[in-house]
């Protein structure tokens, strides 16, 4: 296991793979207490479920990624706080602002001067939607999140993504969260029309996308769209079904949204671009790019250095 240093935290990998570092912590933290309150109005109980989470946390085996310990968070709190859906009130208002947005965002989108790059900037835009992110937008913030998205610093290859796209006969796109999937339209819509088959969570899990999410964003009427089968807030492989195992095996190009598909992927030999923005520093240093930016990576782009800390291409 190598340790990077990020001023006075650390960055921890265990081989390729990101695992839970001490800064990761207090997302964890912040996360277990959104979740109890969403659970139950129920002070006592709210109480109750809030430290069986945090114990959960401190009890958990840190060399996981941060992935694994959400998902162990979430099965509790679907089992002790007793809503199967707790974040589907969000999910809902979520998807609601982002289809609101879309003819604005179309119009704004026609006056770019390169219309793929802005597809790109439109599709991740919507990845700061993310419950479990500490730097996250709520509904009423992004419409003036996505007004600023045209200055956002854009850090990847667009050409390159759209390369591989119009040489793929299949491509897999990894949706993320609710909300965000709106904005999705946008890229699939600029993918080789009959190639793409978008894949979702199997189960709730924090406020990511599911098969009802996919209907309501209006992909369901665009392309094919699956579910995974896993209850992790990423794509643990292992766990999936085996119809979306087949389709990431035989996949010629795989578009992977947001940080918790990152978390879980890094380490695939499969041939994939991640779309993220950059939530925090950790993330940062293993894609190259500062906090707040907008990423287009190509997985053979991502290595590690030997010496000096960090990532590199």
């Amino acid at each position: 296991m190598e340790r990077f240093p990020i001023g006075r935290f650390r960055f921890e990998t265990g081989g390729d793979v990101l695992i839970t570092a001490l800064t990761c912590i207090p997302c964890l933290a912040r996360q277990a207490a959104e979740s109890a309150e969403m659970s139950t109005a129920d002070g006592p109980a709210r109480e109750r479920l809030a430290r069986l989470l945090l114990r959960e946390i401190a009890d958990a085996d840190w060399r996981q990624t941060p992935v694994t310990i959400s998902q162990r968070l979430q099965r509790l709190v679907r089992s002790e706080g007793g809503a199967r859906d707790p974040y589907r009130e969000l999910k809902m208002r979520m998807n609601t602002v982002a289809l609101d947005l879309l003819p604005t965002l179309a119009a704004a989108a026609a006056r770019q001067p390169d219309p793929r790059e802005a597809a790109v900037r439109l599709a991740i835009a919507g990845n700061l939607l993310d419950a479990g992110s500490k730097n996250r937008l709520t509904p009423e913030e992004l419409p003036a999140h996505v007004a600023k998205v045209w200055q956002l610093p854009l850090v990847g290859d667009v050409a390159a993504l759209f390369r591989a796209a119009e040489s793929a006969r299949n491509i897999l796109y990894l949706a993320d969260n609710a909300g965000e999937i709106v904005f999705d339209r946008f890229l699939i819509e600029a993918l080789p029309a009959g190639r793409v088959t978008v894949a979702v969570r199997g189960v709730p899990v924090l406020n990511d996308a599911t098969l009802e999410d996919a209907e309501l964003a209006g992909l369901t009427r665009l392309t094919k769209v699956i579910s995974n089968g896993s209850d992790a807030p990423g794509t643990i492989f292992e766990q999936t079904s085996q119809d979306f195992q087949r389709l990431f095996l035989d996949a010629d190009l795989i578009i992977s949204k947001g940080q918790g598909n990152y978390e879980t992927l890094s380490d695939s030999e499969r041939p994939i671009f991640f779309l993220l923005t950059v939530k925090c520093a950790a993330i940062g240093v293993a894609v190259g790019a500062p906090v707040g930016a907008l990423v287009v990576k190509e997985h053979r782009h991502i290595r590690r250095q030997q010496a000096g800390g960090g990532f590199t291409k």
